[in-house]
């Protein structure tokens, strides 16, 4: 049923400055660059006069903590969110739009995919937040005896309750065709919630979707050194070599001593020691992570950096600075980042981000890094390393030093994380799903774009394959200064919902 939530301000987002594991600057980035997104996106919608049906309106749902356990009455509030501004009747489709590994706002239906498909087919608009992220938060301690409530497949259960739930609630008919939209880990969730439920999910739209989960990510910083190349958003032969020489500069200052690490510290706006050589590997990881998500959300609204001024940075050719070099490009873009992020300073102590990983208090665990992490370890992996010749950063942090992590933090071994990786990839089916009318869309651009579907894999599975175009692209507001190859990618998407809706018609007449 739907309830209002009694503890709207229970959860304390705090931002965390010294969180610098790859993983969750990447996650600083991708939740930046939402915020950005959406505030630009409902600000238009709330000051032009829409009228009272362009508010997007906030439900709870009571969910069962435990769907697999009959016997367990323990429940946790749900938020969704409804934007029925676009609906002309009941049987009209519904487009669900899943969360993922975050917080999910009113933009989540007001704007991006959903929400600008919905008029051609007088859509309903809702979107799901995952089970603890956001607001969504089960009562307790983050500890492993909640967190084992925590997987994509409890993800799933609450999909299916609450499609069922929320056709009651909204009077929903029971001939209106229900397709799923995801982003990234929330696009493998669209995808698997039309292979496991089929008879309540019509059709799935997974955007740069990880279907295949792997522990040893090496293909990531392989995709970040060929879109370094790519002329077309940018990049150049030139530039992956200056960020190999750049790299190279910060792994010499490590090695000549306390002074020169000194130097580096303060160059690098940094607010820790660099005496450890676990911290040392953290300050690496950062910097990769740093130069990935610049690749992962090119030319996005929002994006601090484009790898078109990234590699200019590199190469001494923007802002017209002389005498520059690659290491003093990369210091720049460092400063960039973390300013257009409001972080203070670049963070590399191990021992902190542990303690903070650790602490199972929903209201300083962040905005979902211990859940995330969690997920990771028991499920995915994805730890993304530098290990092989054709990676242009430092050889550090290798995948041992990641794993450590779920280890110190959940006491959760290397052998254990690579079995539950293998189990997740056989309960799925990794890159062959085998769920008909699921449309996979992937830039080429974007490093998560290898372990999606990219070909179609059959008459009812196509694919998209977007030029240029970086992570979950097509998911992002509309622009007029969208490339004509991320346009086309979102026609093709219109097109095959337009085909597949088509045959709904047919069939019910």
């Amino acid at each position: 049923m739907a309830v209002k939530a009694p503890w709207l301000g229970f959860l304390l987002l705090v931002s965390l400055w010294g969180l610098s594991t790859p993983a969750l600057l990447l996650r600083r980035l991708r939740e930046h660059i939402q915020k950005f997104q959406e505030s630009s996106s409902l600000h238009p919608g709330f000051g032009l006069g829409h009228g009272p049906g362009a508010v997007p309106k906030q439900g709870w749902l009571e969910q069962p903590l435990d769907p697999f356990n009959a016997s367990d009455r323990r429940t946790f509030l749900q938020r969704y969110w409804v934007n029925d501004q676009h609906r002309t009747g009941q049987d009209v489709p519904v487009f669900l739009h899943i969360g993922g590994e975050g917080s999910l706002g009113p933009g989540s239906v007001m704007a991006g995919h959903p929400a600008e498909l919905a008029p051609a087919w007088g859509a309903l608009v809702i979107s799901l937040e995952h089970r603890f992220y956001g607001l969504s938060m089960p009562a307790g301690d983050l500890d492993l005896a909640l967190l084992r409530y925590l997987s994509s497949r409890h993800a799933l259960a609450d999909v299916a309750y609450a499609r069922q739930a929320l056709s009651s609630l909204l009077n929903v008919s029971s001939s209106s065709p229900w397709i799923c939209f995801g982003g990234s880990y929330a696009g493998s969730l669209a995808t698997w919630a039309r292979l496991k439920f089929p008879h309540l999910v019509f059709a799935a739209v997974a955007s740069s979707a990880p279907l295949s989960a792997v522990v040893d990510f090496s293909a990531y910083n392989q995709v970040v050194a060929r879109s370094l190349t790519q002329a077309a958003i940018g990049g150049s032969l030139e530039c992956l070599a200056a960020t190999s020489t750049a790299f190279k500069e910060v792994e010499r200052l490590l090695r000549a001593g306390r002074a020169a690490q000194a130097v580096l510290r303060e160059e690098l706006g940094a607010c820790g020691s660099l005496d450890r050589t676990e911290d040392q590997a953290e300050l690496l990881g950062a910097l990769q992570a740093l130069v990935g998500g610049t690749v992962q959300y090119d030319g996005q609204a929002g994006a601090p950096l484009s790898v078109r001024q990234l590699c200019g940075l590199l190469l001494g050719k923007w802002g017209n600075r002389s005498r520059s070099t690659p290491y003093l490009g990369l210091r720049r873009a460092v400063q960039i980042i973390l300013r257009s992020m409001g972080q203070k300073c670049l963070s590399f102590s191990r021992a902190e981000t542990v303690a903070q990983l650790s602490n199972t208090k929903p209201q300083v665990s962040g905005v979902g890094d211990r859940q995330w992490l969690y997920q990771t370890c028991t499920e995915f992996g994805f730890y993304v390393t530098c290990e092989g010749l054709q990676c242009p950063f430092s050889q550090l942090p290798a995948l041992p030093f990641q794993l450590e992590l779920c280890e110190q933090v959940f006491g959760l071994s290397p052998a254990s994380v690579a079995q539950a990786v293998a189990q997740t990839n056989s309960y799925y089916g990794g890159q062959s799903p085998g769920a008909t009318q699921v449309l996979f869309v992937n830039g080429d651009t974007d490093p998560w774009h290898v372990l999606s579907v990219t070909q179609d894999l059959g008459p009812s599975e196509p694919a998209v394959l977007i030029p240029s175009a970086s992570h979950c692209f097509d998911m992002a507001p509309v622009r007029p200064s969208d490339s004509p190859s991320l346009r086309l990618g979102r026609q093709k998407i219109f097109q095959q919902l337009q085909g597949w809706l088509k045959d709904v018609k047919k069939s019910q007449s």
